[in-house]
């Protein structure tokens, strides 16, 4: 198979996110709930404060954009970019309903940002960076969009062996398919996984001031149904490998993988483990 191309691998991902959008929009309030920690998390990466001009990038839905916003309040601006029209259409209504008019939605592409240099006093960014398919040019598009001493925040997902959440279906549908082993150099969830990825890469750029941490934690459900069924509406890498199965082999998938979770029952329902990498990173006074 051809290589595509940086063009072809941003198209796809924009098909791919629309398509699950109505999915994300339906456990909206679930994942904003269950993922709160890591949206402060950012915030607080940032430095973000009062009066502030930020830009976030994958923004999705609204996170962490709708929480910058909140934060750096009405004197402050905030500009959520996302490939996906339907999902941020979703985010858009989300800033409607907190009443938040400091905050606005637009659809680009981060390895081409369409603004000044220095333009922005924070970056944020959740779950966006390991699909892009040229991260170093990403890496210096923000350096170049960020003031001196500003802060870029972001959260990427951490190794396999540390993300239940994620790997479950996929090691169980690897039970049904010969998956070929992922090529390192293509974009997708574990593409920042390694220490010192997104670290190596900013610092290549020219920021300064890196700080990387391993942050632990959990996505709660009530039952293996219920995280089944999230997974299902809105992960779109794992939708397209389901898209696989046969129907037999689908009904066979879901047994499994809604009996792997057991593993992780609690009093109150099931917590499935997660490892993000939180790396925060400044451009030079």
């Amino acid at each position: 198979m051809a290589q595509q191309t940086p063009e072809q691998i941003i198209e796809g991902q924009r098909q791919d996110w629309n398509r699950v959008a109505g999915g994300w929009e339906k456990w909206d309030r679930f994942f904003d709930e269950q993922m709160a920690f890591l949206n402060h998390r950012l915030v607080a990466d940032a430095r973000l404060r009062a009066g502030m001009r930020v830009l976030d990038l994958g923004s999705g839905t609204g996170y962490p954009a709708l929480l910058d916003a909140q934060t750096i309040g009405s004197n402050g601006s905030v500009i959520g970019l996302d490939l996906a029209e339907q999902m941020l259409s979703a985010a858009r209504r989300k800033a409607t309903a907190l009443g938040l008019a400091n905050v606005t939605f637009r659809t680009d592409d981060v390895t081409a940002l369409p603004f000044e240099p220095n333009s922005f006093d924070a970056v944020t960014s959740r779950f966006c960076l390991m699909f892009l398919p040229e991260i170093p040019k990403a890496a210096a598009e923000i350096l170049r969009v960020l003031r001196p001493g500003a802060w870029l925040a972001a959260a990427v997902w951490s190794a396999p062996d540390k993300n239940p959440y994620l790997m479950i279906p996929i090691t169980v549908i690897k039970q049904f398919l010969d998956l070929p082993q992922p090529d390192p150099t293509a974009p997708g969830i574990f593409k920042l996984a390694k220490p010192g990825d997104l670290a190596g890469m900013l610092q290549q750029a020219g920021f300064t001031n890196l700080c990387e941490e391993e942050f632990i934690a959990d996505v709660r459900f009530p039952s293996g149904e219920e995280y089944y069924a999230s997974l299902m509406d809105i992960a779109a890498p794992i939708q397209n490998l389901f898209a696989k199965l046969s129907d037999q082999q689908k009904a066979a998938a879901r047994g499994r993988i809604v009996s792997s979770v057991d593993q992780y029952r609690r009093a109150d329902g099931f917590a499935l483990p997660i490892a993000v990498r939180m790396v925060a990173a400044r451009k030079p006074l």
